[in-house]
């Protein structure tokens, strides 16, 4: 596998520091890094980026996370290894990551439920995390990175 090109925020000026100043930003609320790490892991799940869902995995590792529920996170509706916050917080996801699936994105059920575990601020975490692992699933996946080597990769020459 080959990259289309350079990862996007080595190619423009400022992008990382403004996705890293905006996850900065989004800690603002009392969800759990663990739930967010499932989120980003989740999110990317969906879109298909390998990029993330390994950085993510390796992350939830790192924080002592479970096989069983790394390996469930993509079947979580029928999994027993989720608490009822963390299932509210993965059907927010695929709600906001699926936006243009459905006349209505985000149904009130799944509102109202993950409403019952989160305050405002949590909410508005949640969101913002949400956002930004679909942005940066979207630089991966249009210019193919290649799990495991997004830092290390020799530059692309681009083609005219």
């Amino acid at each position: 596998m080959k990259a289309r090109m350079n990862n996007i925020v080595t190619v423009v000026p400022g992008v990382l520091k403004a996705l890293q100043e905006l996850s900065a930003a989004a800690e603002i609320g009392d969800v759990s890094p663990r739930t967010l790490e499932l989120v980003h892991l989740r999110a990317s799940q969906i879109n298909g980026c390998s990029v993330c869902a390994l950085m993510h995995s390796r992350g939830l590792k790192k924080m002592g996370e479970t096989d069983d529920r790394l390996y469930a996170v993509a079947a979580w509706r029928d999994a027993p290894y989720f608490t009822d916050a963390e299932r509210a917080a993965l059907a927010l996801t695929e709600s906001v990551t699926r936006i243009a699936d459905k006349e209505d994105p985000v149904p009130d059920e799944v509102w109202e439920e993950v409403a019952r575990y989160y305050d405002e601020k949590g909410l508005a975490q949640l969101i913002i995390h949400i956002a930004g692992i679909n942005v940066w699933n979207r630089f991966n996946v249009t210019t193919r990175q290649v799990a495991g080597a997004e830092w290390k990769q020799e530059p692309v020459e681009a083609e005219n």
